[in-house]
């Protein structure tokens, strides 16, 4: 152990020193900036960095895609410190360069963003452990295809995260018997983790920030409906002739076995009590868009207070479930902590290395992604970047740009929004309706594209893998199942709606 920490500290220190010459070095104009931006909180940061700043985010995303692969005693054992390494190679050199205008985007990421992330996914975690679906749940064709239908129908109620923490259990102990069912997961990131989340405020966090800045709640229920099912539809379709293949490939191998008649066991949910703190956090998460209960400064950060009561509201449903729920409920889930710290430990670093990206995509035309930004023009192409950008990164801030460039363009105000989103009326602004659809779409359906597209996606993986299944590796899940499967329903769908 003290051998990995000695090399650990070795190579970080003589990383972050030549990652910190390059500040200066390739741009010296950056080391002057960075007193002048001191002042200007999240002013012009995105507009001095450069793009290389990326490199510990693309570093990050490499290790958490080949390190499986190639090292996984290693990764297993040291992935925090591999987390680590990224963060703090961004993290000293950042922070020596801009001085308090550093300090401020990172405290900033992390008490915005971050601790709220991890405190949702922790209690929706801690909630659906103790929730038990048992009984004669064979993995049928027809059965996994119902489940997906129904966590991609929940998933707008009760969020993405909420729809997959619940119904992955139920999904692999339907399935525990199974030889094949790497796709079942596959197909789960896909509708319950990422595009069932696409019909309320609720669903996904790229649409609750839309209703923040005035989209009416309702508005993304009606627009993105015909959108969602046909996205739904196609892949449910796809996911029932491949898994009727695999399941008849089995069951001929097994003939003998499958004459053997079970003894039924009756369909039970035990730990319904859950359900009661699971809706505890929709309403808390509810609450804080609709409430505005003012705010106060922590370090320069502006917190609003329905926010921290909604973080402490998830804490406390999380810790009630604790208290009520009996160890053998979550015994029968094989409930353990490792993937809350396996998400919370890696994410930590990605949330630190995606600073600079979310900072120079914010500055927009002024930033290093400029001419990336000047091509946004049409439906199709809001759709494919806020997707594509989404694959990778935050999909909410995200959203927010592409939201914020849609009104720039054409010069409308956050104000005006409802008015423009009224179909039919002579107020509605046809052209930022269909923008707002594309992004709309874009930022929740191909969030499914990677493990880190969305909050739910690795925590699936990780669970799955939990129970022992083996799954891709971050580019075999996009070689193999992503890319193949999600890109020709995508080019579907824009060339349907877009």
């Amino acid at each position: 152990m003290k051998n990995t920490s000695g090399v650990f500290v070795s190579i970080l220190i003589v990383t972050v020193s030549i990652f910190a010459c390059l500040f200066f070095l390739a741009d010296p104009a950056v080391a002057s900036a960075g007193g002048e931006a001191a002042g200007h909180h999240g002013a012009n940061i995105g507009e001095i960095l450069p793009v290389w700043t990326i490199i510990p985010f693309a570093g990050i995303l490499l290790s958490i895609a080949l390190f499986p692969l190639l090292l996984p005693h290693f990764w297993h054992n040291n992935f925090g410190k591999v987390s680590a390494f990224w963060a703090l190679l961004f993290a000293i050199p950042f922070l020596y360069a801009y001085h308090m205008e550093a300090f401020h985007q990172i405290i900033h990421i992390y008490l915005i963003d971050y601790i709220p992330f991890i405190i949702l996914l922790w209690g929706l975690f801690t909630i659906a452990g103790g929730i038990v679906v048992s009984g004669s749940l064979k993995g049928t064709p027809t059965l996994n295809t119902v489940m997906l239908l129904i966590g991609t129908l929940l998933a707008s109620w009760v969020g993405t995260t909420g729809a997959a923490m619940v119904m992955i259990r139920p999904v692999l102990r339907a399935n525990a018997e199974r030889v094949k069912k790497v796709h079942v997961v596959c197909f789960f990131i896909f509708l319950v983790a990422n595009i069932g989340g696409s019909l309320t405020p609720l669903g996904d966090p790229p649409l609750f920030l839309g209703f923040l800045h005035n989209v009416p709640f309702f508005w993304v229920t009606k627009a993105i409906l015909p959108h969602m099912l046909a996205a739904a539809a196609i892949l449910l379709v796809m996911f029932f002739f491949l898994d009727t293949y695999y399941y008849r490939k089995e069951k001929n191998k097994v003939k003998d076995v499958s004459e053997v008649q079970e003894e039924k066991v009756p369909l039970k949910i035990e730990g319904l009590h859950n359900f009661i703190f699971l809706a505890g956090v929709v309403s808390l998460v509810l609450v804080s868009g609709y409430w505005k209960a003012g705010h106060f400064n922590i370090m320069g950060v502006e917190m609003h207070y329905q926010n921290l009561l909604r973080d402490v509201g998830i804490i406390v449903m999380g810790a009630l479930s604790l208290v009520f729920t009996s160890n053998d409920l979550r015994e029968a889930n094989d409930f353990s902590w490792f993937p809350i710290i396996e998400v919370a430990k890696l994410f930590a670093g990605i949330f630190m290395t995606i600073i600079p990206a979310l900072a120079i995509l914010k500055a927009g035309s002024h930033g290093a992604l400029a001419g990336l930004v000047a091509m946004v023009k049409d439906p199709v192409h809001y759709f494919w970047v806020t997707g594509a950008l989404s694959s990778f990164l935050d999909n909410a801030p995200t959203y927010l740009t592409f939201f914020n460039l849609a009104l720039g363009k054409l010069g409308l105000s956050e104000a005006a929004v409802p008015t423009a989103l009224a179909a039919g009326t002579i107020t509605a602004n046809p052209a930022f309706i269909t923008f707002l659809k594309a992004i709309s779409a874009g930022a929740v359906f191909m969030g499914a594209n990677t493990y880190i597209g969305n909050a739910p996606n690795f925590m699936v993986k990780s669970i799955a893998e939990e129970a022992g299944i083996n799954m891709p590796s971050f580019f075999g899940y996009m070689i193999k199942y992503s890319i193949p499967i999600l890109i020709p329903v995508f080019i579907i769908v824009t060339l349907i709606f877009f």
